[in-house]
């Protein structure tokens, strides 16, 4: 099964923001590090990051992101404002009440909180937050692409990019806005290897 599967919807995108030294987020799970006050006013958004947000339909999120998120504006944050649409957060330990009411806590598996993801997404993107979130998709077949930005900060610790197991990518577009390397990438199927 793969993001893009028929009657599935839109793209699965894992997008994220990495430091150079390949953490998604610091120590604690803290993201008051990831900002793009480093772009001059003229740079603006990096492109990729403005084409995910041109057809995203539903957010999935983890625990970590969720938890994370409440010391920077919660759902207000995501893309500095930008972002007003369904937040789904998969978890073990649901709260009886989300800290905010765009967001829906799904239970089960990562399989069916990203087919959730796409019924919310009414047939727009989806997008995964959190480095574990995205880890379960990819050893699941559930990503089409991964998009990332490469920020000009050493964090030294934190929550790292990794995967479970080997994963090969294609190429869709290599740049770079101010000083953020952006990295557009197609995740290859198990069925496009062989």
């Amino acid at each position: 099964m793969h993001g893009t599967g028929e009657g599935s919807g839109g793209t699965v995108r894992w997008h994220v923001t990495m430091s150079l030294d390949g953490f998604v987020a610091g120590t604690d799970h803290d993201m008051s590090w990831m900002s793009l006050n480093w772009l001059p006013r003229q740079e603006g958004w990096p492109e990729p990051a403005e084409r995910v947000l041109g057809s995203l339909g539903a957010i999935l999120g983890g625990r970590g992101w969720y938890e994370a998120s409440r010391s920077l504006n919660g759902v207000e944050g995501i893309y500095g404002g930008r972002y007003d649409g369904p937040v789904l957060v998969l978890t073990h330990h649901p709260e009886p009440a989300p800290y905010d009411p765009r967001i829906s806590f799904v239970t089960g598996g990562i399989e069916p909180a990203v087919a959730a993801a796409q019924a919310a997404a009414h047939g727009r993107d989806v997008v995964l937050f959190g480095a574990d979130i995205a880890a379960q998709a990819l050893a699941a077949d559930l990503v089409d692409e991964i998009v990332v930005h490469t920020a000009p900060v050493l964090l030294g610790a934190g929550v790292r990019l990794t995967v479970h197991e080997r994963v090969e990518l294609e190429p869709l577009h290599l740049g770079h806005t101010g000083p953020l390397a952006d990295l557009h990438y197609r995740v290859r199927t198990a069925a496009s290897r062989q």
